[in-house]
């Protein structure tokens, strides 16, 4: 029931390779419409991201290494001082290719991943999009916070659907008497089941389908009037 990154990824990914320059890093993310792209290598493994910010940090250090004085917003001072592994902002700043400029080791998703394991990976590092790769680190698309959010655009009739047939059908050797109602992704569950067990379990998994907000739990059964 639960989606996958492979799922919702988009596949046909621009990229750039090491020595790709600024400027043609710079096109690539205006003719395509993002905000970040890969840099790969030869076969296809992913070095790093290079995005916007990247190479706007360029300029927000040019006065200062033509030595005019400029002192840097806070902002960049506090990324300076927090970058304590690798290239800092102010290396990266000084690059001329996508090598020298992009922010490694990025931070990758397998395409079977979950998509809750995607977006505690954006959340826990702060970014917006993960390269997907297969088992050798080679590219196999892309993950963003948009794709993600994609879940929850099913239709009440679909989510409804698959927890009637996937769900209540599917798991039990007995038919529950249960119905199923959807309304803007609220599950309501009500009717009854064998066990109080097999009521908390099946709100338990009808939480896990993808587009579900909530589920009410409305259900009873013959031996207990009150939840362990």
């Amino acid at each position: 029931m639960r989606k996958k990154v492979r799922d919702v990824m988009t596949r046909k990914v621009a990229s750039v390779n090491g020595s790709t320059p600024f400027r043609d890093v710079a096109e690539v993310l205006i003719h395509h419409g993002v905000s970040a792209v890969p840099v790969v290598d030869g076969e296809g493994h992913v070095l790093g991201m290079i995005s916007e910010a990247d190479l706007l940090r360029k300029e927000e250090f040019k006065r200062q290494y033509y030595h005019e004085g400029y002192r840097p917003p806070l902002s960049a001072r506090l990324r300076e001082q927090l970058a304590r592994r690798g290239r800092g902002p102010e290396d990266r700043a000084r690059g001329d290719v996508a090598a020298e400029l992009m922010t490694s080791p990025a931070i990758t998703v397998k395409d079977y991943a979950s998509l809750v394991t995607a977006a505690r990976q954006m959340s826990a590092n702060g970014v917006k999009r993960l390269p997907v790769v297969d088992d050798e680190g080679r590219l196999e698309g892309i993950v963003s916070r948009h794709d993600l959010l994609t879940v929850f655009l099913r239709s009440d009739e679909e989510i409804a659907g698959e927890i009637r047939g996937d769900v209540v059908g599917a798991l039990w050797p007995y038919t529950p008497e249960v119905d199923v109602s959807v309304d803007d992704g609220v599950v309501t569950l009500a009717g009854r089941m064998a066990t109080a067990g097999d009521a908390r379990l099946l709100a338990q998994m009808a939480e896990r389908v993808n587009g579900v907000i909530d589920v009410i739990d409305e259900l009873e059964w013959p031996t207990s009037a009150a939840r362990s």
